[in-house]
């Protein structure tokens, strides 16, 4: 069986975007697993699968999106990005998207193109904090983490740092599936660098390390807005390049502005 897909990144966050109805019926985890493997697949941090929106619908697009482990998620901003790009790409919708994520409704307004690669803005939502998350010390053996535990859409965890000098993947994915998070989260390493930059690294939730995360820039730069370290705007310095973020107060949406390129297509031979 042939599964057609197109391949895009978002800050080389990489993604494989599928129609719905050109993918199996059944057992999509799986095929989602041997798709994204890096040797034996494709390769991408996880599989969407896209649908149009049907007619009256009030948004352009839906995805699903199943990382690379084989487990679902809510969203990603990168990959909402990509999503939006596909889109377009197939004549789908104009320079306002709006695709149904499984954390709703996500905005994306286009803002340049060239070529094969997009610009958007996309709405990524306003955050929230349960009480007592601000600062949450979670215990690992011996030691306690220190964090701030919010949810962009997704859940996130974003620790402080002074240097990223240490295992940090290592921790991350000790955090990642921390008792304290019943569906896991994603973990964010952030480093402030000035009133309006901090430089992020990030350990996915069913992906691992990432080069660079919407939803955990996002996270990075709440937490460090709630604490005081940063004002808007903020740009978050990844591995991949610069996101920039805005967020004007904490009554109102955080807007991020990445990149979105379209760098393959083809058959994947299950």
């Amino acid at each position: 069986m042939k599964i057609p897909f197109t391949k895009a990144h978002g800050a080389k966050n990489d993604f494989l975007l599928t129609w719905s109805g050109d993918a199996p019926a059944s057992n999509l985890p799986e095929i989602a697993k041997r798709i994204c493997d890096r040797n034996t697949g494709v390769g991408a941090d996880g599989w969407l699968l896209v649908s149009k929106g049907p007619q009256g619908a009030d948004y352009h697009g839906k995805i699903r999106l199943i990382n690379s482990d084989g487990s679902d998620a809510e969203m990603s901003g990168n990959g909402t990005r990509c999503a939006a790009a596909f889109l377009l790409n197939a004549g789908i919708g104009a320079e306002d998207v709006t695709i149904l994520t499984g954390a709703g409704n996500k905005h994306l307004r286009l803002k340049a193109r060239h070529g094969s690669e997009w610009v958007f803005e996309m709405n990524m939502g306003q955050p929230t904090v349960q009480e007592g998350d601000l600062l949450r010390f979670l215990p690992m053996g011996d030691d306690k983490i220190q964090a701030t535990i919010l949810n962009v859409g997704n859940p996130q965890c974003a620790v402080f740092v002074d240097a990223f000098d240490f295992d940090w993947q290592s921790l991350g994915a000790k955090l990642e599936r921390h008792p304290y998070f019943p569906n896991n989260a994603n973990v964010s390493f952030i480093k402030p660098v000035d009133e309006h930059t901090i430089e992020v690294r990030f350990f996915e939730r069913g992906a691992g390390v990432t080069m660079s995360s919407g939803t955990g820039s996002t996270g990075a730069v709440a937490a460090s807005v709630l604490r005081g370290l940063v004002k808007s705007p903020v740009k978050a310095l990844t591995p991949a390049g610069p996101l920039d973020l805005t967020w004007e107060s904490a009554s109102a949406d955080i807007y991020l502005v990445g990149p979105a390129e379209i760098v393959a297509s083809g058959d994947f031979f299950l």
